[in-house]
């Protein structure tokens, strides 16, 4: 065989090899670099002990592969990442054992809210959030050996489900920018507040939608005084004494200005958008957040993170290959 027709057929194989790899999960990774993971002390080597076999954007690259082709639990994870495509793809420069996986899935778990807020940053800097906030709460559903998990009622499915819950505050495309774990759905006020000024922190959006579980004095107060306008409807149960208006906000405008009036349109036709909060948790339902497969309270914490992580990631990506940042898919 000539050298050059040698030289045309490893070519060739090459191309090949690269049309196979191509695949949405590779899609990923083009627009967004995890070496931030190395700064993480819980990441770095061990003084005693043994040294790390992988590297953590790696192993995080593997884990957004499996997410995305819905493949959790460790067991699964690891399997998935033997295939030789997938782990020379997501960086690898041999297949990581279980060991790995399940250590790092734990480390991860320390810094996993702050790598999440890194992510919405990115999905900021490309300009993915709008001047409208959303916030909202849904179930996390747990598999039954799941132990840490507990009965919970939904008021809004009128049911229990054995699980968790997560309190997200999404905007723009379906884009998740502030989120807490937590023991059920209904959230607590305190855990409201938080996320609430975890989401300014972002950015000062002009309104923050909530439903009527969101009829929190001190939640209205806080968002006004930061110059945010927010709109839940008025819970007529929470006083003996009922008002006559339609949302929390009618009331409370009056104690923090004078000259301005919110008209009962503007008012109805904003809170219509609030609807967009339950498009964007299905839409991290598809990444993970749907059925936590994870064993434990801090895994199954991880997961949620990771789901919301993996939710900007693909938002991201679709951003800078010009596609819509609010498809839950790749197109390759």
């Amino acid at each position: 065989m000539s050298t050059s027709s040698q030289t045309l057929q490893e070519e060739a194989s090459i191309h090949e090899f690269f049309n196979l790899v191509a695949t949405e999960t590779l899609a990923l990774f083009d627009h967004l670099e995890f070496e931030f993971l190395t700064e993480y002390e819980v990441f770095a080597p061990a003084r005693r002990g043994r040294t790390r076999d992988h590297e953590p954007p790696e192993l995080f690259r593997g884990f957004l592969h499996c997410y995305y082709k819905n493949v959790y639990g460790t067991r699964p994870v690891t399997r998935e990442l033997r295939n030789d495509l997938v782990w020379l793809g997501c960086g690898f420069d041999r297949p990581p054992s279980r060991d790995a996986v399940d250590r790092f899935l734990t480390d991860l778990g320390h810094v996993v809210e702050d790598v999440f807020t890194r992510l919405v940053e990115q999905a900021a800097v490309r300009g993915l959030l709008d001047m409208t906030f959303r916030i909202d709460s849904t179930d996390v559903k747990a598999l039954p050996w799941n132990d840490d998990a507990s009965w919970n009622y939904d008021p809004t499915a009128e049911e229990f489900y054995y699980g968790f819950g997560c309190t997200v505050v999404t905007t723009g495309s379906k884009i998740p920018i502030a989120a807490e774990f937590t023991d059920a759905k209904r959230a607590k006020q305190e855990t409201a507040m938080r996320v609430t000024c975890d989401a300014l922190a972002v950015k000062q959006p002009i309104w923050m939608l909530g439903d009527g579980a969101y009829d929190l004095l001190d939640w209205h107060d806080r968002l006004l005084e930061a110059g945010v306008v927010p709109i839940a409807p008025y819970n007529p149960r929470n006083t003996n004494d009922p008002l006559d208006i339609e949302y929390r906000v009618e009331d409370r405008i009056d104690k923090y200005s004078d000259d301005v009036q919110l008209k009962q349109s503007i008012l109805d036709e904003t809170y219509d958008r609030r609807s967009q909060a339950e498009r964007t948790i299905g839409a991290c339902a598809d990444c993970g957040l749907g059925t936590l497969r994870a064993r434990g309270r801090v895994h199954a914490r991880t997961q949620c993170y990771l789901a919301l992580c993996l939710r900007l990631v693909v938002a991201i990506t679709n951003y800078e290959r010009g596609d819509n940042p609010g498809s839950t898919v790749i197109t390759v």
